[in-house]
This record gives structure tokens, C-alpha cells and sequence, in this order.
């Protein structure tokens, strides 16, 4: 064997890891990943070694800190995607003298630990990668947002889950044959559960999976602003999609979705979090908000427009401007289509999008934010304007893509501009 390559392969690693106890499976990291290393399957996160640069895009975006994990480990002897598939928890991590008996050079150890995950992010560093629109995403708050209190209740927390009561579930979209969107209110009685604007919870559905092991907690944003779906009570509102259909037109069920659109007013859930530090509103009275969302992307979106509503309805508030931009297929499977008509359109500027209208033109978001160039490069500009991003993966790079062309259209530089809207937390990126 060639001694390069055995060295080589001897050499310790300090291998990504994503803790599956903690992880809520919200698809952040899969989704922030530029390498493509972080995949899945129907049970756990994993990162895949030999793909991983240690680039960190993934670690602060994370809203449980499941994927601030590390294993010391001899680099021909990586956990491999399969082992990282079957775990329940992570492994012990190896001593040295572990390491020693694997292959690894002893004098390797104590290096490795003082170098860490930074050193191998910069070794692997590269000056030439695409475009990739997670890399203007904030990953700090706006500097007025409240404070989040986050992981309350999950399974490293003193108390492992909360029970909440369902006391409202109603449709909001208009009978479909592929999916409906319910609306669905949970309250904690007299438990604990502060939230904000932005946050998420993780729904645990009753039973187990295929090989007996009990389902693990599906996310979702939360839809109901600070002080409660009914203000002054302990609840929050969620803005769940039931998938009836695969892209084959075969009937399928997803199980925490389906459990929630099925339960009835009484029914009790099992709930961790809340989850995320980071997609939260600017408290400043005068910061403008720009949405840009589709389908149940409109959940955060929903809470902090309901926030400001209110807000305004006391007379005691002198709000920035609100715009949204809210896309689906056609007005039929837009969720709150009703009640967005009858937001008084001095508060909220409203723009929708439909690719699948029968007759008409496909329009996506993006499409709508290029039409209104005109009022959105000032805000580009304005340290008092945030842009918020939720909804299908697939929207992201449109999106942000779209902005740079605002900017560049009217002479800003975007390099300029997306690294503010990231250092300064003015643009916040939640897709899945």
C-alpha cells in the first residue's frame, strides 16, 4: 500500500454528526447544505462524510442544535450513512486509546480536539463556489425582536413533553382532490409554552413506525401571534397541510399531518419545543416587514401580520409598511384566502401569485416581487426593513435571486447589500 495514502486514511476526523434524539426533522440543514452532504430518510438526519467540507452553513440555522455535533474519529473508520441511519442516539464519543486500537496515529488525537470543525471548514474552504441563496440567509434576529425561549420541553429537557388540548380545527382552503389545509388552535392550560412570531413546535403522533420504534416529532410554524390565537390565553394556532395524493395520484397519508387534521375539539397532543431563535419579527414600531411565502409557508407569515393587526387596533401604534407575497397553485389552495380580503389594504399590501389557474399565465412569487422592483429596492436599503422567506424549497433561490436583480437594477451593489441583510438579520430564510 502507498504510505500517502495509508497516513491518509490513518488521519482523525472530527465528523458531523446530527444528534437523532434532539433533531425535529424540520429539513433546515438537508436545505441549507451547499454540498448536498446532509440527506435522509424516513427516520434520520445524517451527513455524509466524505461530502462534508465543514463550510458551518448548516450549524447556526439549526432551531434545536441537533446538528452541532461532533466525533472524533479515524477517517478510513467514519460512521458511514447506514450506521448513521440505525441510530436511536448518538455513540459514545471514542477515547484515545479507542482511536490508537482503529488505526489512528495517538499523537493525532489531542490535534484533532484543539483543532476542531473551524480548522477543517477552512482547510476546505473555496473561493469558487455558486451561487447559493442560503448564504445571505440571517441567522441572528432582528436586533429589536424579543427574546425566544426555546426547548422548553424535548427530549433532553427536564420535563420530555407538554400535553396540549385542541380547541378549534377548521379547513381553510376550498375542497381539493391533492391536499386541504386545516387550521388547528391548541391550548396548554396552565403549562408553560411562551412564544413568539417565528417560532415552531414539534408534534409528536401517537403509535410507532414500521420497525416498532415510536414516531419521531414532526415541525410546524406557529400561526398565532404572541399573546395567543385568542388573546390572553395560553394556546397557539398551527396551519397544517394534509397531503392526499403523491405526484402519481396514488392516495397517501403523512402521519402527524393526518393525526392533527383528523382531531376534534378535547382531543389531547403530545408537544415539544418551542424551537428557533432566529425568524422572529422586529419589535421596532416603525421597521417595515416584507413577506414572501407559499402554502403553509404563510403560517409565521400569518402570526406576524396578526401581531401588527392588533397592535394597530389599539390605537397606540405607528407601524412601518407590510407587504406580502403569497403564492399556490391556484386561490382555491391559497390558505386565509377569505380573511387577507378583508385586511384593510392601508395596512398590508398584499400581492398574489398562482401558477395553475386555468387560462392564465403562470406566476410565481418571484415574478410579483419583479413588478414591484420599484418599492422594494428602497427597502433593500432601509436597516429598518427585514424580508422573511418560508414555504417549498424550490422558491428559495427564486426568490433571493430576485432580489439581487431589484438591487442591481437600481445600482446597488448586491454583494454589499445581501451580506447586510445576512450580518444584520434582515433576511431570514425558513424553507423545507
Amino acid at each position: 500500500m502507498d504510505m500517502a495514502v495509508a497516513a491518509e486514511g490513518n488521519a482523525l476526523l472530527k465528523q458531523h454528526v446530527i444528534d437523532p434524539e434532539i433533531c425535529i426533522r424540520c429539513n433546515t440543514c438537508e436545505a441549507t447544505c451547499p454540498v448536498g452532504a446532509v440527506t435522509h430518510d424516513d427516520r434520520n438526519y445524517v451527513v455524509d462524510a466524505d461530502k462534508c467540507n465543514f463550510c458551518m452553513a448548516c450549524v447556526p440555522p439549526c432551531p434545536t442544535g441537533s446538528i452541532d455535533n461532533w466525533r472524533t474519529v479515524v477517517r478510513i473508520k467514519a460512521y458511514s450513512l447506514q450506521e448513521q441511519l440505525g441510530w436511536d442516539e448518538l455513540p459514545a464519543e471514542l477515547s484515545a486509546e479507542a482511536l490508537a486500537e482503529a488505526g489512528g496515529v495517538p499523537e493525532a488525537v489531542a490535534a484533532a480536539d484543539a483543532a476542531g470543525p473551524q480548522a477543517q471548514a477552512e482547510a476546505s474552504a473555496s473561493a469558487d463556489a455558486p451561487f447559493q441563496s442560503a448564504a445571505y440567509g440571517a441567522t441572528l434576529p432582528p436586533w429589536s425582536a424579543a427574546h425566544a425561549y426555546t426547548n422548553l420541553y424535548g427530549p433532553k429537557s427536564a420535563e420530555k413533553h407538554v400535553t396540549a388540548t385542541v380547541v378549534g380545527n377548521v379547513r381553510v382552503t376550498q375542497v381539493g382532490t391533492d391536499y386541504d389545509t386545516h387550521h388547528i388552535v391548541l391550548d396548554f392550560g396552565a403549562m408553560p409554552f411562551p412564544v413568539l412570531e417565528g417560532q415552531s413546535i414539534g408534534v409528536l403522533p401517537p403509535g410507532a413506525d414500521a420497525n416498532g420504534r415510536p414516531h419521531h416529532a414532526r415541525q410546524y410554524s406557529i400561526a398565532s401571534p404572541r399573546n395567543g390565537e385568542r388573546p390572553g390565553y395560553n394556546n397557539v394556532s398551527l396551519t397544517v397541510k394534509r397531503v392526499l395524493e403523491d405526484h402519481h395520484g396514488n392516495p397517501v397519508r403523512g402521519v402527524a399531518s393526518n393525526h392533527l387534521c383528523n382531531l376534534q375539539v378535547g382531543d389531547k397532543v403530545q408537544v415539544i419545543g418551542p424551537f428557533g431563535a432566529s425568524f422572529l419579527m422586529p419589535n421596532h414600531p416603525r421597521s417595515h416587514i416584507v413577506m414572501i411565502c407559499t402554502g403553509t409557508g404563510s403560517a409565521p407569515m400569518r402570526a406576524m401580520t396578526e401581531w401588527r393587526r392588533r397592535l394597530r387596533s389599539s390605537g397606540k401604534f405607528e407601524g412601518g409598511k407590510l407587504m406580502l407575497f403569497f403564492g399556490a397553485r391556484t386561490q382555491q389552495e391559497l390558505p386565509y384566502f377569505g380573511p387577507l380580503q378583508n385586511l384593510p389594504k392601508d395596512f398590508i399590501d398584499i400581492n398574489l401569485a398562482f401558477s395553475r389557474t386555468p387560462g392564465a399565465p403562470k406566476r410565481y412569487v418571484q415574478d410579483l416581487m419583479r413588478e414591484r422592483a420599484a418599492d422594494l429596492a428602497p427597502l433593500l436599503g432601509d436597516p429598518n426593513a427585514y424580508f422573511y422567506v418560508c414555504g417549498l424549497k424550490a422558491m428559495e433561490e427564486g426568490v433571493v435571486l430576485a432580489l439581487s436583480e431589484v438591487a442591481r437594477q437600481a445600482g446597488l451593489s448586491w454583494d454589499t447589500v445581501g451580506q447586510a441583510l445576512r450580518k444584520e438579520g434582515r433576511l431570514h430564510l425558513e424553507t423545507y
